[in-house]
């Protein structure tokens, strides 16, 4: 609701029907009630009769300003939701735009003049539909997304609503490319934008009967990439170590075998073993230093 404040400076905030509006006639806080009278013997519950023309006189009068905002705020509540909802978003990003654009109404209500046009409805669309743009272009978007491709992923789900009932179908990327005369290279991109408007939750479950979120399915860091490396290294040097000592770092190092186990599957001593091992270790050691970049 700060954002409505800051719409209208000084200016009462009327009760939007999201926030638990009265039936129209009801009188608002610091109206008459019934059997009081406003200017001209006007009583509360007739400021719904009265013309947006005639709510606008009354918008200037201190007495009667809230009780006149908050009539016109719900005449013209269908503008605001017609307009969020014509993005088609989840319930939780509606709602946000619901509340985006009620600063947009208040804003046409503040600028009305009855003597440019008797009606509030056209203003009131415009100066809506510009709040929720604003909204968009500055504020929405999780990551910095070029105008155009903001513009083209609006268009394109308009267009691709007017071929479905011209087509009787869903159509394809090159009827909607052309129809917005862009090319199809150009709507791919303006629909990935679309993942930077409304990013997936982490914890959002995926479909199917697994129960699998989508965080249990990302991909992490795999811990073996280092080891991989070092083990490329290593093969660079392997086969200048004579054959039984590549079996006996084979069967130490991977086989999990005591030096006791290797002595006896190489035939040797374990102290033998030992010696051979630390040879062949020290070798390979001396050769992955020397390759290090000096």
């Amino acid at each position: 609701m700060s954002r409505l404040h800051a719409a209208l400076p000084g200016t009462a905030l009327p009760r939007v029907p999201f926030a638990g509006v009265p039936a129209p006639g009801v009188p608002a806080p610091g109206v008459p009630a019934q059997g009081g009278t406003a200017p001209g013997g006007l009583s509360p519950p007739s400021l719904d009769r009265l013309t947006d023309g005639q709510l606008a006189e009354l918008l200037r009068d201190p007495e009667w300003r809230d009780a006149a905002c908050e009539t016109l705020v719900s005449r013209y509540q269908s503008i605001v939701n017609s307009c969020a909802r014509r993005y088609r978003l989840p319930a939780q990003y509606t709602e946000d735009l619901v509340q985006v654009g009620y600063v947009g109404l208040l804003k046409a209500i503040n600028g009305f003049d009855p003597a440019v046009t008797p009606e509030l409805a056209g203003y009131a669309h415009a100066c809506v539909s510009g709040e929720i743009k604003r909204y968009f272009r500055d504020k929405r978007w999780q990551l910095r997304v070029r105008r155009a491709d903001q513009e083209f992923l609006l268009r394109a789900r308009a267009v691709r609503e007017e071929l479905v009932q011209e087509l009787g179908r869903a159509p394809g990327d090159a009827e909607v490319a052309r129809r917005l005369e862009i090319t199809v290279e150009e709507l791919e991109a303006a629909d990935m934008a679309a993942g930077a408007f409304a990013p997936a939750s982490l914890d959002a479950e995926l479909g199917g009967n697994e129960g699998l979120t989508l965080g249990e399915v990302l991909g992490q860091e795999d811990r073996d990439l280092e080891r991989a490396v070092d083990l490329q290294a290593l093969s660079a040097h392997w086969d200048e170590l004579p054959r039984r000592e590549q079996r006996i770092l084979t069967l130490r190092f991977y086989g999990n075998k005591s030096q006791a186990e290797v002595a006896e599957d190489v035939g040797c001593s374990q102290m033998h073993v030992s010696r051979l091992e630390a040879r062949a270790l020290g070798h390979l050691r001396r050769r992955l230093l020397s390759d290090e970049p000096g």
